[in-house]
């Protein structure tokens, strides 16, 4: 299973980004992006990639455990910006970005204590992922639209074990489908 843990925003608060990515989709460098389905915008956590469903059971425990250890916390997306000189564009976020921080690493030890193969540290940079492309490209005037992006505060109560089951067909453009498998009250509310 394709897996990682992440904090998913609500619907209302996807709506807004919305509003504003598909203003993106018409601004100068954003030709030859592909954008990102909404029902999948997230904030990863922790990507585990390709893990033994043996090693599920220990993993759930542990992210269980890490979400009752973590209180909840506000968050919002706000600005953005760019990995690989344009190869991706993304929301950032706002709020208690240190409560955030401390539970990526939590579902990063998870893994790691549940025998999850994690390769190298690195440290936490919350995005949401909103389009990539191929090759590097200017994206400055979508950077624009997405700086002065301010949506509302939420309250982070969950975190999320997440599949991501990859296309499969063949058409271009096709979009990952992401299912929960596993969702935990913060500070062991619910």
């Amino acid at each position: 299973m394709r897996l990682f843990a992440a904090v998913l925003p609500p619907d209302e608060v996807r709506r807004e980004l919305g509003v504003v990515v598909d203003e993106l989709r018409g601004l100068p460098g954003a030709d030859g992006m592909r954008w990102t389905g909404r029902p999948g915008w997230h904030f990863t956590l922790a990507f585990y990639g390709e893990v033994d469903e043996r090693l599920v059971p220990e993993l759930s425990a542990r992210l269980e455990r890490a979400a009752h250890r973590t209180g909840p916390f506000p968050l919002a997306v706000r600005g953005g910006g760019q990995f690989g000189r344009g190869k991706a564009l993304w929301a950032g976020a706002e709020g208690d970005l240190a409560t955030l921080r401390l539970l990526a690493e939590r579902a990063e030890a998870a893994a790691r204590k549940a025998g999850v193969p994690m390769g190298e540290h690195r440290r936490y940079k919350a995005h949401l992922t909103v389009a990539r492309r191929r090759e590097p490209g200017d994206v400055r005037a979508c950077l624009e639209a997405l700086g002065a992006f301010a949506g509302r505060t939420w309250t982070v109560d969950e975190l999320a074990l997440v599949r991501s089951n990859l296309p499969a067909s063949g058409v271009p453009g096709e979009q990952p489908r992401y299912e929960a498998v596993g969702r935990w009250p913060l500070g062991g509310g619910g």
